[in-house]
């Protein structure tokens, strides 16, 4: 049977979810009217969205989603959501010494922050470049897109919610959807509402933390700003030196809520119903726990031993200096290992050994269900326990033995989808990483080896910052446009986790 989604119904949609990306950008503008910079450039980008939006929008004021348009849209849906956010960077670029005036170096911004990558090519991060307007853009972008474009749709769009499972199915972060109430647009606004609570709080922590004097540069401004860009694990910060730039009591802080924000959300409303159980039994999360405790461990000693030399402020001194070595070490890892990107320290400068184990913590991941990204504990999980399983049916044929998961048998299907996920992701790492070494090189560059591997994985991975040049501190300014396209899409894929995309090329390919 033929593939052939309605596309009408695709494109009627698209447009409707352009006309409500618009109205987000109203929070730039109340910004750009306060500081009184760039408020033109919001108000051009809001009347442009929104006028293709609404011509969109009228190729079907009705759409009815099938599975076929679902997984179309929700492909489609995020990469219009990046053309949409480039629109403000090259309107402000226009003009200026911003390298975000290229319309590439624009999308790769605008999809590195909707995907909440966190991998920048803007040359110079500062209000002197930048308004912050259009900083606050690049912060919001991260908060839209973390817990799920997608699913704030179905949280407020009654016509798409009636399609709701589908597409949440296609777009969740893991290899299943938790449904939590009867209702998907339920569970979508619960979802929501978790997310929206805890960064209400991050927010008024960080604030208070410069109300009481802890934090001098910690002003409503910035503390709304990585409010923004904490919880979706997307790493932009208005300030070049990241989280570096604040005091140990703000690093402190940041700490926790990276981790949370790895954390499948589901998890927390049983634990607001009062079930707190239901998340120290999460075999994921109690993986995950683990993980970060023994990465966090194994640097710590690295680190305490002298694997860093003294960074001065992005960094400090950490070798035989306990809270210093603990924070650094704790921060770094529950930066990358859930994809968030911040730092506040110069990982690329530590030796090999601590860097291996930094790449290491980048290919675990965050939780299904979290915001986080990588390949996700609960994969690994079920990947290791389906590898014993072989090990142990190869050696002994007669023995039936299920892969079980908090008790649970796993179904055959989603272990095989786990492992083609992991089959494909490890595969387009591979032929990334080569591509890149090869591109750069054509244009008088050479990458390292683990420049270009942490390259493919921190954009696949939707993590952000690499090594050598791709440092925390660094940027990816540096790559020909072939090669930023190419990351472009990893990080696209990567937020969709590879098999919706894919499927939707394989498919069309085949109908032909």
């Amino acid at each position: 049977m033929p593939w052939r989604p309605n596309w009408r119904a695709t494109v009627g949609l698209l447009g409707t979810g352009m006309k409500y990306l618009s109205v987000t950008m109203f929070v730039p503008l109340v910004v750009a009217v306060i500081y009184a910079e760039d408020v033109w450039v919001f108000a051009v980008s809001i009347l442009v969205v929104a006028a293709v939006g609404f011509a969109l929008e009228r190729v079907d004021p009705d759409p009815d989603l099938g599975p076929s348009e679902a997984l179309v849209f929700v492909t489609l849906a995020w990469l219009v959501a990046a053309l949409v956010g480039a629109v403000p960077y090259v309107l402000a670029g226009a003009g200026t010494t911003s390298t975000l005036a290229d319309p590439v170096n624009a999308l790769f911004e605008s999809m590195s922050g909707f995907t909440t990558t966190g991998a920048t090519v803007m040359g110079e991060i500062s209000f002197d470049q930048h308004s912050h307007a259009l900083l606050m853009w690049r912060q919001l972008t991260q908060w839209l897109g973390g817990m799920g474009i997608i699913v704030l749709m179905i949280a407020i769009l009654p016509e798409v919610a009636v399609n709701g499972a589908q597409l949440m199915a296609s777009e969740a972060p893991g290899p299943e959807l938790q449904k939590l109430t009867p209702k998907i647009a339920e569970t979508a606004r619960a979802l929501w509402l978790i997310y929206f609570g805890f960064t209400i709080v991050y927010i008024g922590l960080l604030y208070a933390l410069h109300l009481l004097g802890m934090a001098p540069n910690m002003d409503l401004y910035n503390a709304i700003a990585h409010g923004f860009t904490t919880l979706p694990t997307g790493g932009f910060s208005p300030q070049a030196d990241s989280i570096a730039y604040f005091s140990a009591a703000v690093q402190w802080v940041v700490i926790p809520f990276m981790v949370i924000a790895g954390v499948n959300f589901a998890l927390f409303w049983h634990v607001l119903k009062g079930e707190a159980e239901v998340l120290f039994d999460n075999p994921e999360f109690r993986a995950y726990a683990g993980a970060l405790a023994a990465f966090t461990a194994g640097v710590a000693v690295l680190l305490f031993g002298g694997a860093a030399p003294a960074l001065g402020d992005l960094g400090g001194v950490t070798g035989g200096f306990t809270e210093n070595t603990v924070r650094q070490a704790a921060f770094q890892i529950g930066s990358l290992l859930n994809s968030t990107g911040y730092a506040t320290s110069d990982f690329a400068e530590w030796d090999t050994h601590a860097q291996i184990l930094l790449l290491f913590a980048m290919f675990v991941g965050g939780s299904a269900g979290s915001t986080g990204g990588g390949v996700k504990v609960v994969r690994w999980l079920v990947v290791l326990k389906a590898v014993r399983r072989e090990l142990v049916t190869s050696a002994r044929p007669d023995v039936v033995q299920p892969v079980r998961l908090g008790g649970e048998v796993v179904d055959e299907d989603a272990i095989r989808g786990i492992l083609v996920f992991t089959m494909l992701y490890v595969l387009l790492f591979g032929l990334a990483s080569v591509f890149l070494s090869l591109d750069t090189a054509r244009i008088g560059i050479q990458l390292t080896t683990l420049e270009a591997v942490s390259a493919s994985l921190a954009t696949l991975g939707n993590i952000g910052p690499g090594f050598g040049r791709l440092g925390p501190f660094g940027s990816y300014l540096f790559f020909s446009d072939p090669s930023k396209l190419l990351l472009i899409f990893l990080m696209w894929i990567g937020r969709l986790e590879i098999v919706p995309v894919l499927a939707v090329f394989v498919s069309s390919v085949e109908d032909r």
